[in-house]
C-alpha cells in the first residue's frame, strides 16, 4: 500500500517509520522542515502516569510508554545517533490548596514528606507544599530531532520538505493530494499537521494551536539538578552539564510566535520560587512551539470521514510521549487489526457530535 503521511512532526515521522518497517510505501510531505514545530520545542517529559492526566488517556500512554524502549533502539539502530534517557524521576509539587493530587497510588507514583523531598532535592523550598514522587524518564526531543529522520529514511520511507498539503479527497481507487507543486495519489493518506490539520481537512478535523513559550538557563557550576521538577505553573527539566528547560505557557493566541521577555522572566520567577538556587542561572535561549491543542485536551486518532483518509494529530503537550502509541494503532487502523486501545475518546468528529447532542 502506498500512504501518505502528511505533517513530519514527531507523530507524524513515528507514523511513517512504523509503517515502513511493515513493508508500506510511505512519502511524507512537510510543510516546512522536519521537526521544526512542536517537537522541537517540547521539554521531552515521558510522564505516563501523570496524576493530572485526563483519564481517558490511562491506557493510551501505558501503551506508549511500554512501546519506548523499542522504539528508541530502532531509531538508534537504523539513524546511528544515541537518544538517551535524561533523567528518570520527577518531583511534583503544590502549594496551598493545589495540595490535593489526583494520585494513581501506584509503586511508581507515591507520595513523600517535605522532609524527603528536600533530601532528594537539596535547596528545595518545601512550605506550605506538598510532593508526589513521580518514577518517569525524559529525554531531550532535539536528540529526536536528528536521529528521527534518519532513521524513517533509513527504513525506506521518503521525505519531502517545503511541501504544504492544501487539500485531500477521495476518489475509487484511493486519495488524491494536492500541494502547490502537484497532485499526487495513494492508498491512504494519514493528516499529522499538528497546529496547521484544520487547514488540511477542515471540515473533519478540529485543532487549533496552543503556543507554549520556554527557556533555558545554565546553572553555575558545579550546580545542577538530578531531577525533572514540576508545580501547577512551571517545570523544570535537566538537560544535562547544568543546563535546565523551563516552561511552558499555554496560550489560545492562534499562530503567534512572538517570544516575550515579561513571560520568559514570570517563568525564571517561578521556578525559583520552588528551587531558589535556579535564580542565579543565566538565560542561555528561549522560544515558543505551537502545540495542536482539542477542545477537550485529548488526540485526534482515527478516520477523517472519507475513505482511505485517517489523522493523527491534535495530542497537545504529550505528542513526544504518545508518538510510539499513535504509530502503532495506525498501523493497525490501515492494517485493518483491531487497535491495541479504545480509540472511543480520540475519534476525529467527537467534539462537534457533543456540541449536536447538546442543542437537540
Amino acid at each position: 500500500m502506498d500512504v501518505i503521511v502528511a505533517g513530519a512532526g514527531i507523530i507524524g515521522l513515528t507514523i511513517a517509520l512504523e509503517l515502513a518497517r511493515s513493508g508500506y510505501r510511505v512519502r511524507v510531505l512537510e510543510r516546512g522542515q522536519a521537526m521544526s514545530e512542536a517537537s522541537w520545542a517540547a521539554a521531552g517529559m515521558l510522564s505516563a502516569e501523570d496524576p493530572d492526566h485526563p483519564a481517558e488517556l490511562t491506557e493510551l500512554a501505558a501503551l506508549s510508554i511500554q512501546l519506548y524502549p523499542k522504539f528508541l533502539s530502532t531509531v538508534e539502530q537504523l539513524s546511528g545517533h544515541s537518544v538517551r534517557l535524561r533523567t528518570h524521576a520527577t518531583l511534583l509539587a503544590t502549594i496551598g490548596s493545589q495540595g490535593k493530587f489526583h494520585r494513581n497510588d501506584t509503586p511508581t507514583c507515591y507520595a513523600i514528606s517535605a522532609d524527603e523531598a528536600s533530601r532528594r532535592v537539596p535547596g528545595l523550598a518545601v512550605d506550605d507544599r506538598s510532593f508526589l514522587w513521580l518514577e518517569e524518564t525524559s529525554l531531550d526531543p532535539r536528540d529526536l530531532c536528528v536521529a528521527l529522520p534518519l532513521a524513517m529514511t533509513a527504513a525506506g520511507a521518503t521525505l519531502q520538505q517545503e511541501t504544504e498539503v492544501l487539500a485531500v479527497s477521495s476518489h475509487s481507487g484511493g486519495v488524491e493530494v494536492r500541494t502547490r507543486r502537484e497532485t499526487v495519489t495513494a492508498d491512504a493518506f494519514v493528516n499529522c499537521c499538528g497546529a496547521w490539520a484544520a487547514e488540511v481537512q477542515p471540515r473533519t478535523v478540529e485543532v487549533e494551536p496552543r503556543k507554549g513559550q520556554m527557556l533555558t538557563v545554565r546553572l553555575p557550576q558545579p550546580m545542577d539538578l538530578a531531577y525533572v521538577l514540576r508545580a501547577p505553573d512551571v517545570y523544570m527539566v535537566p538537560r544535562g552539564a547544568g543546563q535546565i528547560v523551563i516552561g511552558a505557557t499555554v496560550e489560545r493566541v492562534g499562530f503567534d510566535r512572538r517570544v516575550e521577555p515579561g513571560v520568559l522572566e514570570k517563568l525564571h520567577s517561578q521556578a525559583a520560587e520552588l528551587w531558589p538556587p535556579i535564580a542565579s542561572a543565566q538565560v542561555v535561549e528561549s522560544w515558543s512551539g505551537l502545540r495542536p491543542g482539542t477542545a477537550d485536551e485529548l488526540p485526534l486518532i482515527g478516520s477523517a470521514g472519507q475513505p482511505g483518509c485517517w489523522v493523527a494529530t491534535g495530542h497537545f503537550r504529550n505528542g513526544i510521549l504518545l508518538a510510539p502509541a499513535t504509530g502503532l494503532i495506525i498501523r493497525q487502523l490501515l492494517q485493518g487489526t483491531p487497535p491495541a486501545v479504545r480509540l472511543d475518546a480520540f475519534l476525529p468528529g467527537r467534539v462537534s457530535d457533543k456540541v449536536r447532542s447538546a442543542a437537540l
